[in-house]
């Protein structure tokens, strides 16, 4: 098999996470693509191959070096995102890609046209694999999987290519922010460790938003309508009020680079009571902190008018690893080095999003992130490339390689 064929194997279970759920993993399907990727990789003769109850599968490739070498890892999630079904995916490729709309779907009118997806022009002559439409694609996080587990057959296949120990690491709940929650750290054992999560080819990540959650709450007053001046308190416009009040060009559609928002993800209500779902994000650990006192003052300033009316419930989800990355910035040099023995050229920048190895580092495991070659995530209109997916693989056996070369 090569890695496309894993790819198109992988992405026919259906991963879907669900917060709602509270279990680990979120929904079964996890559980058995895990099971699937268990005996796939005892098949391959891996070491210490262990599946826990919450999903987490490990296993090693063994050394071939009598070197004394870092032992390192490569992880990538299971899950697909909640945004859209991954049931039934229905991939196909489209070969030598010539720069023109692709059909995704006739009957319902669905295209993938470079005029709303610029990138797509970055892909001519490559060969892409799209979806029928119906379904998100499953490239994040599916290819990396794939590029690893290709990476690990081609260096079993090639046993001159010299490497020390290499830990796999495959999770679940990545899309609901809580891939590295259960994951333990100390079993993994790795100095350091490589998320393949990225997108297009070349990127290399190890800064990523402070994040947030806040869950404003209004308590209105529901009185007959008839009779409810000086008496009804609508806690639908309260919050319509409440929502005017933050900044208007501080949202994900308005901002880019290392520009924080505040994204509204929920709305929720009734004359009673409504809730308000916020995300909150910036690269800056002090802008960060001021975005949620800036929340916090708004809620004192609603409840000046409205006593009693708001309250809110504010979590932080994770933080930029960037401070836990830049003491141990060989780790960055050599996937740099790797990317450009594989001829791509690294981008490194700002991830604007959140990644399972910035809470990994913040654990204690160095975990910058790798593109996996996917674009358009999360929806109807995500691609991969196939040379995209053969540089990330190649990118794994250079670091693997380079690694055991500088022991």
């Amino acid at each position: 098999m090569n890695v496309t064929d894993r790819f198109l194997d992988f992405v026919k279970f259906n991963t879907q996470s669900d917060e709602l759920t509270l279990m680990t993993p979120s929904t079964p399907g996890q559980m058995e693509f895990a099971k699937y990727l268990k005996t796939l990789l005892i098949g391959m003769g891996l070491d210490d191959v262990t599946l826990d109850d919450n999903g987490y599968l490990f296993a090693t490739l063994p050394a071939n070096t009598d070197k004394d070498v870092p032992v390192i890892g490569f992880i990538a999630h299971m899950d697909t995102s909640p945004d859209m079904s991954g049931k039934h995916v229905n991939p196909r490729i489209v070969k030598n890609y010539d720069g023109s709309v692709i059909t995704l779907n006739a009957e319902k009118e669905i295209f993938l046209s470079p005029e709303e997806f610029p990138e797509l022009l970055n892909y001519i002559g490559n060969d892409l694999i799209v979806t029928d439409g119906n379904t998100l694609l499953g490239a994040d996080d599916k290819a990396g999987i794939a590029e690893i587990i290709d990476a690990v057959a081609w260096l079993q296949s090639h046993p001159e290519v010299k490497h020390g120990k290499i830990r796999i690491g495959f999770n679940p709940d990545e899309e609901i922010g809580l891939g590295a929650h259960k994951f333990d750290v100390e079993k993994f054992g790795c100095e350091f460790a490589y998320t393949m999560d990225g997108g297009a080819v070349g990127e290399l990540e190890f800064e990523n938003f402070n994040a947030a959650s806040a869950k404003v709450k209004i308590k209105g007053r529901n009185v007959h309508p008839g009779y409810a001046k000086h008496k009804m308190i609508n806690s639908i416009r309260v919050a319509n009020n409440f929502i005017v009040m933050l900044p208007r060009w501080e949202t994900p559609e308005h901002t880019e680079g290392y520009e924080g928002f505040y994204h509204l993800v929920g709305i929720e209500g009734t004359v009673e009571e409504t809730t308000l779902t916020y995300i909150i994000r910036d690269h800056d650990r002090d802008r960060f902190e001021r975005r949620k006192k800036e929340i916090e003052h708004l809620v004192r300033k609603t409840n000046m008018e409205y006593p009693g009316c708001c309250s809110v419930e504010i979590k932080d989800q994770y933080y930029n690893m960037r401070e836990k990355i830049e003491p141990v910035m060989h780790v960055i040099e050599i996937a740099e080095k790797a990317m450009r023995e594989a001829g791509v050229e690294p981008k490194v920048q700002p991830i604007r999003g959140g990644t399972d190895g910035a809470q990994l580092s913040f654990k204690g495991l160095p975990c910058p992130n790798i593109f996996a070659g996917g674009e358009n995530f999360h929806g109807r209109y995500e691609y991969v490339s196939i040379q995209s997916m053969e540089k990330a693989r190649d990118v794994i056996v250079n670091i693997c390689r380079i690694v055991e070369e500088k022991a």
